[in-house]
């Protein structure tokens, strides 16, 4: 049997909004993924440790208040300091104007405004090949 991604899903900053991330978690839960939620409100740190304790080959962070650039440029800075070579993605309330920048930030992918949840599962499926 192969082994699946585990995926850590993660609500960074202040938003206090997590029902699309917990629809996007049962959906690849249901696709047999391994994945670990968070909960609300987690600073950048709490979720590297998380991922580090549940030993995570992927971080995506469900970004819905506006400050998905800080966030990621968060993401990117910490990871560097710790010298950890986790992979992450950006999803949420996302223009599509700030994907690029999401990338260039160091991001793997970046899914914007209006994503589907097949198109987010597919691409964690592609991480598997």
């Amino acid at each position: 049997m192969e082994k699946k991604l585990r995926i850590l899903l993660a609500k960074p900053g202040l938003d206090g909004h997590d029902v699309g991330v917990k629809v996007l978690a049962h959906a690849l839960k249901d696709e047999g993924f391994d994945v670990v939620y968070t909960g609300l409100r987690k600073t950048i740190n709490q979720i590297i440790d998380k991922a580090i304790d549940k030993q995570v080959d992927i971080i995506g962070l469900s970004i819905l208040s506006g400050t998905h650039l800080i966030l990621c440029q968060q993401m990117k800075d910490e990871l560097d300091k710790r010298s950890l070579a986790i992979k992450w993605i950006a999803g949420g309330n996302i223009p599509d104007e700030d994907v690029p920048k999401i990338l260039k930030i160091g991001a793997n992918a970046a899914f914007p405004t209006g994503t589907s949840i097949h198109a987010v599962i597919e691409y964690f499926k592609s991480m598997e090949n």
